[in-house]
């Protein structure tokens, strides 16, 4: 059963689909129950959400990273080529069939106590009040909650070949003076770019504010997130400092 969890259908006939089929349901209802149990304030939709971007691919292949599974992968020829040992994809759909695996060898609760084991300490390291939000989203709750109007967002350049585009993304938070532009394949991709890294200003800024009541000086810097990031009100000491 373990080596069919291992097996890639490029290899043979008896592969994994089926056991990550099983697989993927447990991995759900063990991290919903985890989620449930855990953090009693969060309501129906943000357990949503922690939970998709705990089961989410990305997450299950770093998972398969730390265990190694790459090592142990049964691959066809091509896939073998073609580098599927590194395929997120691949390695995802792995984990979820050996889940599969473990509950048909042993039982439901052998499962669950593998997939604490995995997510537990995941879990004690994030913050569920913003895991699994974009960074539009952080920056609008961000402002919000310091009773500052939303962001305003302006495409300022587009480069490249109209097949690959790259959008460049202004965003705006006048009461901070902030100005910032972030970079993607897409006007969304470039909202967030630019949202992620006004957030960081922002945080910034309103940290070193000597008062609530007082406007926060504004510190500027070179930052960079798929793009260059400027912000207004730059001091000569300040380019000084950016340049070091």
């Amino acid at each position: 059963m373990l080596q069919q969890a291992l097996t890639h259908r490029s290899h043979s006939s008896l592969h994994n689909e089926r056991l990550e089929f099983l697989g993927d349901s447990i991995l759900n209802c063990v991290v919903a129950s985890i989620l449930y149990e855990r953090y009693n304030s969060l309501d129906e939709g943000d357990l949503s959400r922690v939970r998709a971007n705990l089961v989410k691919q990305q997450s299950l292949f770093e998972i398969a990273q730390k265990l190694e599974l790459s090592q142990f992968l049964r691959l066809g020829e091509g896939e073998l080529k073609s580098g599927g040992f590194r395929r997120p994809s691949i390695l995802a759909d792995t984990l979820e069939a050996l889940l599969g695996a473990i509950y048909l060898d042993g039982s439901f609760d052998k499962a669950a106590a593998v997939i604490r084991a995995f997510y537990i300490p995941i879990l004690d390291s994030v913050d569920p009040q913003t895991l699994g939000k974009d960074a539009k989203t952080l920056l609008q709750e961000f402002l919000q909650s310091k009773k500052i109007s939303l962001p305003l967002y302006n495409v300022v350049a587009t480069h490249g070949a109209a097949h690959s585009q790259e959008f460049e993304i202004e965003c705006l938070v006048p009461k901070l003076g902030i100005q910032v532009f972030g970079r993607g394949g897409s006007r969304r991709a470039g909202e967030q770019a630019a949202a992620k890294l006004a957030l960081e200003v922002a945080e910034e800024a309103l940290k070193k504010a000597p008062s609530a009541g007082r406007k926060p000086r504004q510190r500027s810097a070179q930052l960079k997130l798929a793009g260059i990031a400027t912000v207004q009100g730059e001091t000569a000491a300040d380019k000084k400092l950016a340049k070091q």
